[in-house]
């Protein structure tokens, strides 16, 4: 039986003697088994819900991008990203996270004389598993295993294209994720390493076929196989995380490297973006604590 039940059930028997009881030595002693008992079952009954993680980053690096639907030229430049990511947990071994993220960027070819301008959208729903939790020197070692859905919309414009100025993005893949944390102090300040990786192993995407122009496809509709399943060999991709949490008193300093390249060969047509990254945010932690009578 749990510490708290008995706490209880000798709380419950404790005051039915003190009804029947009439001198006060009896009375003295329940008193302080009363005392004794009652913190100990308050205490047990205090267990943690549910934890939510929330994390804002704000991400500035280099981009290497190349579209063969809208030139051959491998075009280089600057992106801006904004990342938002909730992890929930309730005290099992399992956690859901959500990630949204959004970039633009500009970029220029190697003569420097035609630009393009980039813009995507990504959301992610993972469920991941705590595999392993392990004290290593005087820290703690966490594993986390599992996958879930990514999502991706975007526009890449070609400045100088008149036939075929910009291109439209959709892809939608089922993925691979492992998360390794590493929790230790230096003195009276918390810190935490992580490092995240994720796989995507079966998609769908979107894409024109090689040749064919955007009035066709509205014209026309899905006539040359314009929705293609993609795998690891056609869509080749992973995007990984390294980061270091510097914690202060409710809220921690997040900094860290995000790479994230997305690249696949449908229809004839190749295509991707190579992000390198630079993040700086915030993380907090809330906890709900819920007393069970």
């Amino acid at each position: 039986m749990a510490i708290k039940q008995i706490g209880w059930n000798i709380v419950g028997a404790a005051s039915r003697m003190w009804c029947t009881q009439k001198t006060n030595k009896h009375q003295g002693c329940l008193l302080a088994l009363l005392l004794c008992v009652l913190p100990l079952a308050a205490q047990d009954s205090l267990q943690l819900q549910k934890q939510t993680t929330t994390v804002r980053l704000l991400g500035i690096g280099h981009v290497n991008q190349l579209d063969t639907y809208l030139s051959p030229e491998t075009y280089m430049g600057q992106e801006l990203r904004y990342v938002s990511q909730i992890v929930k947990e309730n005290g099992s071994k399992y956690a859901r996270e959500m990630v949204h993220q959004a970039n633009i960027s500009f970029t220029k070819n190697r003569n420097q004389n035609n630009s393009e301008l980039g813009g995507f959208y990504n959301f992610q729903y993972n469920v991941l598993r705590t595999l392993g939790n392990w004290q290593l020197s005087k820290g703690r070692l966490l594993l986390k295993v599992g996958g879930g859905g990514d999502a991706n919309i975007g526009f890449l414009y070609n400045a100088r294209n008149s036939n075929n100025p910009a291109q439209v993005y959709a892809a939608l893949n089922l993925t691979a994720n492992v998360d390794l944390s590493y929790r230790f102090r230096i003195g009276n300040r918390p810190l935490q390493l992580r490092y995240g990786l994720q796989l995507p192993f079966l998609g769908m995407r979107y894409s024109p076929n090689y040749g064919q122009s955007y009035y066709e496809i509205f014209v026309e509709g899905d006539y040359d196989r314009n929705l293609v399943a993609t795998t690891p060999w056609s869509a080749p991709s992973l995007r990984h995380q390294l980061t270091i949490d510097i914690g202060f008193s409710t809220t921690a300093l997040r900094l860290g490297f995000l790479g994230d390249y997305q690249q696949a060969k449908v229809n004839h047509l190749r295509f991707h973006t190579w992000s390198n990254l630079f993040v700086v945010g915030f993380v907090k932690r809330f906890s709900v604590v819920k007393l069970h009578p």
